[in-house]
């Protein structure tokens, strides 16, 4: 079949051997990893004409690691340095959400279609008889395999392996692997998959024996009995074998099932496993098995007979500098990263992850949704017309995607759930492989988000549900779907979030809410929060003469045409797998272990399925405006799964007589476990024990005029009545604060609330004094505040004074124009007048302080928090620098807020400035302007400003998650309104 004629098949491959489930044992595996000889062509004419000869001469090519994408791999030079941007290699990537790359002409891709053509010259000595495969792990997206110039077929299903029979080719020394890869073909169409479109041989490549007689595959089928806990265990093997699993004194012939008494199930809490061999004369190989059985009931999803809630995440597989290839101790970071900030599940989103990964899950314990790499999503721009899920000249694409992930994966305890892929519509495609999948392995059920009458599937699964939507559904009183049948069943099965809580930049907000109707609902089997991490490239950017800054890309970095931007940035974690505030925010919202403190007493709420709180320490501290009183340990007897106990508060509760008094509970692991060490906090709450102390009342001294403006004590003001330094440290006028550089919420064009803020010109704010008053010990300075075009402001007074106490600032703003007339109107008229919500609602100064001045603050810490993300922040006395203050979105927004703050000091070690505030406010400190971190696109284009801006709010609008989900919920909104706060400073 000519080159062309494959690229636009709607057939899988040709030439490969038949999937099965791999495993390490005697066989013998000899890995092709390594430096292979390469060359990119831009279009299908380039390509090179017998590169597949043994005795072709590669010597001018170039060379590449494989595994790796070569356009990845092309943004390094041959000694692995970071090239300067436009010096890229083998071309670039690119990034699409939902648009393909090229036109919407099925199978037909383009013919500048970059092919990358790889040469390995290897020695080998094949010993005795049997076969040899030549396995790939992943390929994106079609290639040719040609072993001493002979073709031994061809494959699409990039994250799926394929192996091919070398044996008759394969020669005792010197031999030539050739393959071809082409970056589109037909398969492209399944493949629109949220992510960056890079190409290659980008994971391992092996030479497999397989000897005669051999075990080439086996089937666990396992189940566990919860009445009695005794285990089932059935091998099935493609040859006679013998299966021991010495632990349990089990020997059995391949076939039999066997029952054992009082065994250990698997649970993602208790990742139990014992290990077993199957052999006969031919070979012997290793397993891991792990009982435990998944089932629906009345609703919910269970395993091992009791339910299970599902605090996931989707997981794509992704690194900065190596794309979608991935190492073995990077697989095991993020588990250990997912299980230390309290997730138990992962989606694999959208396409099976490396088997490695899969092994982890098993050994260190996470449930997972294994996905079938298959996506359609850009059809759904033009209607979903001609669709490949509804094409019958696509089904056995699609059952050879999923019979390839089962086959491979099927032995995993792990795996619960088979999902047939993501937002690829729906029809009799996906039908065909639900029915594959449930004939094949009926001990795990079907996932599918887009089947929306739940025909094929055994759970209901919907992305970005609003919470009200999702309190129907919990109630079962949800609107009935187009087939009455088929709802029915639906309303029996457990519904899952596959896709919620969109963490794109600051983010997310609302996860509260959530949870609380995943407690309320027992149909509510939990949901996955999208998604893992930001897929960011680490890339260079002169910054400076012969200097340049390492920062993340998104897409249209590399100058792509066609582009999503910075949609791609989307995850818990940075690119380098920092944890985000959003993660940290996650981690507090589904803890574990949940403690309540009350009037009259503790409660531990065990919020595990499976296991009890004996691995866990419950340690109280009670503190008084941030300094230590006094502490202990709770005596917590062990709460079992899904239970609740009350405790009596420490004694010492009642002897808390100091002003702004507060006990605090953590709760940390008592012992290490694979991927936790010990002493780790799962979970903390607080409660306020006494009120803050009240404000001494201060004695006020005489303005003095000084030059053409005034001297309160060690502040000077102009004739404006603006400030202009205070104990030795220059200043900027106080300014009425009603601006944030918008998040990646904020600037969703149909849910995000920038565009209106925009409108109303909330980011051109001017200002003009309007009045100066000089009393005898206070400066009154009216000001009026308003964007050009517009006829809507506030008008604020800031009266100051100097006290025995310090420089006392009490601010008062009104709203005026349309804000006033929008105040007093019903909703539509106010729809009409001006914009209902403003971002921020307080006010900022500028401080001649340097960018490493050391910050403390009492309030919330030591992380970042807003109106609708504090979960993750305690109370108490922080300390931190400015530039930890900062939180490094990889696109510059609204970040590093500490929330319910009473005091906050900045010192550089010479001057110290003390802010008090007579309520709790928002604070941020800064080194650069709002309006520069608006206006920058990436971290290298904030510039210090030589100074410090410190913001003070009494509100700022909630996070949300309207990136792709809500906005900020009601509780959270933030409009126009009259506000007053006191500030004292001392220098």
């Amino acid at each position: 079949m000519a080159i062309v004629e494959r690229l636009h098949s709607f057939s899988p491959g040709a030439g490969r051997v038949a999937p099965r489930a791999t495993a390490s044992g005697s066989a013998e595996t000899i890995t092709l990893n390594g430096r292979w000889r390469f060359r990119l062509v831009p279009t299908l004419a380039d390509v090179t004409e017998r590169f597949m000869d043994p005795e072709f001469d590669d010597g001018a090519w170039d060379s590449i690691d494989v595994p790796s994408a070569w356009q990845m791999a092309g943004l390094r030079d041959e000694d692995g340095r970071l090239l300067e941007r436009g010096q890229a290699r083998f071309g670039t990537p690119a990034y699409t959400n939902v648009i393909y790359p090229f036109a919407i002409d099925p199978p037909f891709v383009p013919d500048e279609n970059p092919t990358g053509e790889y040469r390995l010259a290897f020695d080998v000595e094949p010993q005795g008889g049997g076969r040899w495969l030549v396995r790939f792990e992943g390929v994106d997206s079609m290639f040719t395999v040609w072993l001493n110039g002979v073709e031994l077929g061809w494959s699409t299903g990039s994250r799926l392996p394929s192996e091919f029979d070398a044996s008759a080719h394969l020669r005792a020394g010197r031999n030539v692997l050739a393959v071809r890869v082409h970056q589109w073909s037909a398969a492209s169409y399944l493949e629109d998959q949220d992510m960056w479109w890079i190409s290659g041989i980008f994971r391992s490549v092996s030479l497999v024996h397989r000897p005669d007689g051999g075990i080439d595959d086996h089937f666990v089928h396992v189940a566990f009995d919860h009445h009695d806990r005794s285990g089932t265990v059935r091998v099935e093997t493609s040859a006679a074998a013998v299966v021991r699993i010495p632990e349990l004194g089990v020997e059995a012939a391949s076939g039999e099932a066997v029952r054992i008494a009082g065994v250990e199930p698997w649970t993602a809490e208790t990742p139990r496993l014992y290990r077993a061999e199957i052999t006969n004369e031919a070979e012997t190989i290793q397993i891991q098995i792990g009982f435990r059985t998944v089932t629906v009931e009345d609703g919910r999803l269970l395993v091992n007979g009791r339910p299970i809630r599902l605090r996931g995440v989707n997981r794509h597989e992704w690194h900065p500098d190596t794309g979608r290839t991935l190492d073995i101790a990077t697989m095991r970071r993020d588990i250990e990263l997912m299980k230390r900030h309290n997730i138990n599940a992962v989606r694999t989103s959208h396409y099976p992850p490396d088997t490695r990964f899969l092994d982890l899950c098993d050994e260190l314990g996470l449930w997972v949704i294994d996905e079938c790499d298959l996506e359609t999503h850009g059809f759904g721009r033009v209607n979903w017309k001609r669709n490949p899920s509804d094409d019958p000249r696509w089904r056995e694409a699609f059952l050879d995607r999923m019979r390839r992930m089962v086959e491979r994966d099927k032995n995993h305890p792990s795996i619960i759930l088979w999902s047939l892929g993501n937002e690829a519509g729906f029809g009799q495609n996906l039908s065909a492989t639900a029915a594959w999948a449930h004939a094949r392995d009926p001990d795990r059920l079907v996932h599918y988000e887009g089947d929306h009458n739940a025909s094929a599937v055994d759970v209901h699964s919907q992305m970005y549900t609003s919470p009200d939507e999702l309190r129907r559904y919990g109630a079962g009183i949800e609107d009935v779907t187009t087939d009455a049948t088929h709802d029915r069943h639906r309303r029996k099965l457990p519904l899952i979030l596959c896709e919620y809580a969109h963490a794109m930049g600051n983010g997310p907000g609302g996860l509260r809410e959530y949870e609380e109707l995943f407690d309320r609902y027992p149909r509510l089997a939990g949901g996955f929060v999208w998604e893992w991490i930001d897929h960011g490239i680490r890339q260079l950017r002169d910054t400076e003469p012969h200097r340049s800054t390492e920062f993340f890309a998104y897409g249209g970095d590399f100058g792509e045409q066609l582009h999503d931007g910075v949609f791609i940035i989307d995850g818990l974690v940075f690119p380098d797998r920092t944890p985000s505030p959003g993660l940290i925010e996650y981690a507090a919202v589904i803890t574990p272990v949940r403690v309540t403190i009350g009037e009259d007493g503790i409660r531990v709420e065990n919020r595990h399925d499976f296991i009890d709180t004996a691995g866990y320490t419950f340690e109280w501290s009670i503190e008084a405006a941030g300094c230590a009183v006094s502490s202990g340990v709770l005596d917590v007897p062990p709460v079992p799964a899904r239970s609740e106990a009350d405790l009596p508060l420490p004694a010492e509760v009642d002897g808390a007589a100091t002003p702004d008094a507060w006990i605090t509970v953590r709760v940390h692991t008592a012992t290490a476990s694979p991927a936790v060490p010990a002493g780790h906090q799962v979970g903390a709450a607080q409660r306020r024990l006494t009120p803050a102390a009240a404000p001494v009342r201060a004695t006020r001294r005489p303005v003095e005029q000084h030059g053409t403006g005034w001297r309160l004590g060690s502040a000077l003001f102009d004739r404006a009545g603006g400030l202009r330094s205070m104990g030795g440290i220059s200043a900027r006028p106080v300014e009425i604060d009603l601006w944030r550089a918008p998040t990646d919420n904020d600037l969703n064009r149909a849910r995000g609330q920038a565009s209106c803020w925009r409108e109303a010109g909330f980011d051109r704010l001017r200002h003009r004094v309007e009045s100066v008053e000089m009393l005898d010990d206070e400066l009154l300075v009216t000001t009026v505040t308003a964007p050009a075009g517009g006829d809507l402001g506030f008008r604020s007074r800031a009266g100051w004074a100097w006290s025995d106490k310090g420089l006392i600032l009490d601010f008062r703003a009104e709203p005026f124009g349309q804000f006033r007339t929008a105040l007093n109107a019903d909703a539509a008229r106010l729809a009409r007048a001006t914009p209902s919500t403003i971002p921020r609602l307080g006010v900022r100064l500028w401080l001649d302080l340097p960018s490493d001045s050391e910050i403390r603050w009492l309030g919330l810490g030591p992380g970042e928090a807003y109106p609708d993300t504090t979960s993750g922040a305690v109370h108490g006395l922080h300390t931190s620098r400015v530039a930890a203050m900062q939180t490094p979105y990889v696109r510059p927004q609204e970040n590093g807020r500490r929330a319910d703050v009473t005091w906050i000091e900045i010192t550089d070690g010479a001057r110290a400035l003390h802010v008090q505030a007579d309520r709790p406010l928002g604070a941020t400190v800064r080194p650069w302007s709002a309006e520069q971190l608006t206006a920058a696109t990436h971290t290298p284009g904030l510039l210090e400003e030589g100074g410090l801006w410190l913001h003070l709010d009494l509100g700022q609008y909630g996070i949300g998650s309207a990136a792709c989900g809500p906005d900020a919920f009601e509780p959270y909104r933030l409009g126009p309104r009259a506000f007053d706060l006191r500030l004292r400073f001392r220098m």
